[in-house]
């Protein structure tokens, strides 16, 4: 049967204050609820805080996601562009011999810097993350440790030389570069300069006899339009799950590489072992809730089986029943989440500075997300209105003629 708004209404306020009159019995229910729910916010809070900071300093260091190549062989612009084009690719530019990607950098006689490496760079590139340039032309960006020898700032101005013998001659080439930026120490720990994938090409065309305006040396072959190869590439991976398969791809094509894959795989098994952990714990927690909210609310209303009665006697149906019922269970679910919540954050408050103190972490060490706590509410709620489910059916075998038999 239907209930009206009215009626409805008139049994959550009866549920309401059913619940204030009984409320020593409402409060050990309520408590039952709260013992177990906030130990378990408090400890998947620390799992999905720990397990967040843990990837979160894999994908902050770009060095995580680079897969080095160490295969050295002949790869045309071609094999790069379609290498570019995977969906598991982030980052990925063409690289020159090693010795040919090496020069040196002078500021003035006193601050310099002998073969220097020189890495290519392009829009994208993952070591650039924090900043808005990226070298293009003459323009070049410093590792810390380079500026820092150089002591070169950013709109400085540096002199690029690099040398050959041609003919049993020695030649020395140089270029001006304008330093654009320099990286975080913690980005690039070598003295090393980033530099146009262009320009390092035009570097190595020189070191192999060409003539070269850009360094000023007209000696040695003119330039024909032979097409650009690669030696390797600079890789990077578009995120920690693609790595593996990256590797995978590229041993494939028999290429020998090096990554930190193992590092990101025991990342992703300390994740499956907490998750594995928390639902252990949280089915067995739940399943005990469970099962003392049900013994608690059923006894509750075999002790108040004459007060049902009477209420059926005076015209409640089972409709009314049920939403009595249901609503008394969801409105105690809902305060002992709230008060849950309060000591998960009053919890998590104390032991974040604590975990700081002991070093173990520098970040946040317990933490969750809003769609995480709406998930935890809806399993809260979940389990009342199952415990309120077996309760109407207690109630609903009640009688209205046992309200007689007490008079």
């Amino acid at each position: 049967m239907t209930l009206l708004p009215k009626r409805a209404a008139l049994i959550l306020r009866l549920a309401v204050q059913d619940l204030w009159h009984e409320r020593k019995m409402s409060l050990c229910i309520t408590a039952s609820l709260v013992a177990v729910i906030a130990p378990l916010l408090l400890l998947f809070g620390l799992k999905h805080g720990v397990v967040t900071q843990l990837q979160n300093e894999l994908l902050n260091d770009p060095r995580n996601m680079e897969v080095r190549m160490l295969t050295t062989a002949s790869y045309d612009a071609d094999w790069i562009h379609a290498l570019q084009n995977r969906p598991d690719v982030g980052f990925a530019v063409g690289k020159t011999r090693s010795l040919n990607a090496q020069a040196d950098l002078y500021n003035d006689e006193r601050r310099f810097l002998d073969n220097a490496e020189l890495i290519p760079s392009a829009s994208g590139d993952p070591l650039l993350q924090d900043l808005t340039v990226f070298p293009q032309g003459n323009g070049v960006v410093l590792s810390a440790s380079a500026a820092r020898q150089l002591k070169a700032e950013a709109g400085d101005s540096l002199t690029l030389a690099v040398n050959r013998r041609l003919n049993g001659e020695r030649e020395r080439g140089t270029m001006k570069v304008q330093v654009l930026q320099r990286l975080a120490p913690s980005r690039f720990p070598r003295p090393a300069a980033l530099i146009d994938v262009d320009t390092l090409i035009e570097l190595e065309r020189f070191r192999d006899g060409d003539a070269s305006r850009l360094l000023g040396v007209t000696t040695g072959a003119e330039r024909d339009d032979h097409p650009v190869h690669y030696s390797r590439a600079r890789l990077y991976a578009s995120d920690m799950d693609a790595v593996e398969g990256l590797v995978k791809a590229l041993e494939a094509q028999h290429i020998n590489t090096d990554s930190r894959l193992a590092d990101i795989q025991n990342v992703k098994a300390i994740s499956r072992m907490l998750g594995l952990i928390f639902r252990l714990i949280a089915l067995t927690a739940l399943i005990g809730c469970l099962a003392s909210m049900a013994g608690a609310f059923l006894a509750n209303i075999d002790r108040k089986r004459q007060q049902y009665a009477v209420l059926r006697l005076l015209g409640l149906h089972r409709a009314g029943i049920a939403l009595h019922v249901v609503a008394q269970a969801s409105l105690m679910a809902i305060t002992a989440f709230i008060a849950a919540l309060g000591l998960y954050a009053l919890s998590a408050t104390l032991f974040n500075p604590l975990l700081r103190a002991s070093d173990m972490t520098t970040h946040i060490a317990t933490h969750m997300t809003p769609l995480q706590l709406l998930v935890a509410f809806a399993l809260t709620l979940s389990v009342a209105l199952l415990v309120a489910l077996l309760g109407v059916a207690r109630a609903f075998r009640i009688q209205p003629a046992e309200s007689l038999r007490e008079i």
